[in-house]
């Protein structure tokens, strides 16, 4: 009856999402969605920037600039300096949450059937909006140190794909895989990125998340490292994982050009984002809050990661197969013998939820492997998570030996 454009005629949601119908069910452990922990929430940080801010209180239920309130774009380039990047007001846009920035991105420089790459499993929402945008999407593989870069080399030597306009990768404690690229493959992508012309899409929500092993610098920031290779990234941050969700602030960073599209397609999207939200990022940030708190949040999520690893050890053995991660919030594994979508089934009824790999894959589907989240649930609730993961996996086992007996 109603004529929907093509990309919407037969949308399909997010995946992950479909699972937190399952949240509410009394008992059920979740290891599904990347929440992180709201009980490490700094509520009193929160409350008195809150307080701070809203003494402008004008400003804060007002109407604000496109780009962002100057007083927090201030406190983002002063966060980014310390992270070892250097940039100018207008290269840099604040967002509604970094996959706004992405959205935006896509409106201004993907136009149908144009190719974009992407490590492959990906970020779901990332896939869907690529999808969305009717991009031709090519995938390349990663492994335990990240996007297999000499993969991508080889692929875009053979001349049998056309240029990409850009390529998405999460390098530091990847979404879905919780890998980090080497500085060495870094290196080599900005390097493909400056000979080949494509963009490089660095989203880096989890940066700051590390509990173990060395910092490793954002691909933004080699670029000092790799002449002309500047204006070839585009840089996602945010504070959702770091701080709250709730705030819904992002930014990103790019070419003054790019970054002056991306404010006129925002300007179409909501005008700006919330500057109540905006002021108490922007008071939190000056106070030094995120600095004295971020030691909190990595203690405890490197508890709960060493909880997680040594309970699929314990109960999983050689079951299960996954590296370790060094920061982030997940970890990625195969399970052996058993379909990682009929494994859910029964997780499910032992009150145990995660989320099957085919949702983190565009093509090439390794039906094996899942998706665990270690950062919402407490320690405690890993531990018994595992064992009801392992009683899901019993039980999908016997199922698969007795349809292949019968």
């Amino acid at each position: 009856m109603y004529e929907f454009t093509a990309p919407f005629q037969s949308p399909s949601g997010s995946p992950i999402r479909e699972l937190f119908k399952y949240l509410s069910e009394p008992g059920m452990i979740s290891f599904a969605g990347g929440y992180p922990a709201s009980d490490l929430f700094d509520v009193e940080g929160l409350d008195a920037a809150e307080a701070r801010a809203f003494q402008a209180s004008n400003q804060c239920l007002q109407y604000g600039p496109t780009d962002g309130l100057p007083e927090l774009k201030k406190e983002l380039l002063a966060l980014m300096a310390r992270r070892g990047v250097t940039c100018a007001l207008d290269q840099l846009l604040v967002t509604t949450g970094s996959q706004q920035g992405l959205d935006l991105l896509l409106r201004i420089m993907v136009a149908p059937g144009d190719v974009v790459m992407t490590e492959q499993p990906a970020y779901p929402a990332t896939l869907q909006a690529m999808k969305l945008q009717q991009a031709r999407i090519v995938t390349v593989p990663v492994d335990e140190n990240g996007l297999d870069v000499d993969a991508l080399a080889t692929l875009l030597a053979s001349g049998t794909v056309a240029r990409p306009k850009l390529i998405y990768t999460v390098p530091t404690f990847a979404n879905p895989t919780g890998a980090t690229l080497t500085r060495e493959r870094r290196i080599a992508l900005l390097n493909l990125a400056v000979k080949y012309r494509f963009l490089i899409v660095e989203d880096d929500p989890y940066g700051d998340l590390r509990f173990a092993g060395d910092t490793v610098p954002s691909i933004l920031a080699l670029t000092n490292e790799v002449e002309d290779s500047r204006d070839w990234v585009v840089h996602f941050a945010s504070l959702s994982k770091i701080v709250a969700p709730g705030l819904r602030v992002g930014w990103t960073i790019a070419d003054a050009e790019i970054t002056r599209r991306c404010v006129i397609a925002k300007q179409t999207v909501d005008l700006c984002s919330a500057p109540w939200t905006q002021a108490t990022a922007a008071q939190y940030l000056a106070d030094g809050a995120l600095e004295r708190h971020l030691p909190r949040i990595t203690r405890m999520y490197k508890r709960k990661s060493d909880a997680l690893c040594n309970s699929l050890h314990e109960q999983l053995g050689h079951a299960i197969q996954f590296h370790q991660p060094e920061g982030g919030m997940f970890v990625w594994a195969r399970v052996e013998g058993v379909d990682a979508s009929g494994l859910l089934k029964r997780a499910i009824a032992n009150r145990v939820i995660f989320v099957p790999g085919k949702a983190f894959f565009a093509d090439k589907v390794d039906t094996s492997e899942l998706r665990l989240s270690f950062a919402a649930p407490g320690v405690e609730d890993i531990v018994e998570g595992v064992k009801r993961l392992k009683r899901a996996y019993d039980e999908a086992r016997a199922g698969t030996v007795s349809s292949v007996q019968s």
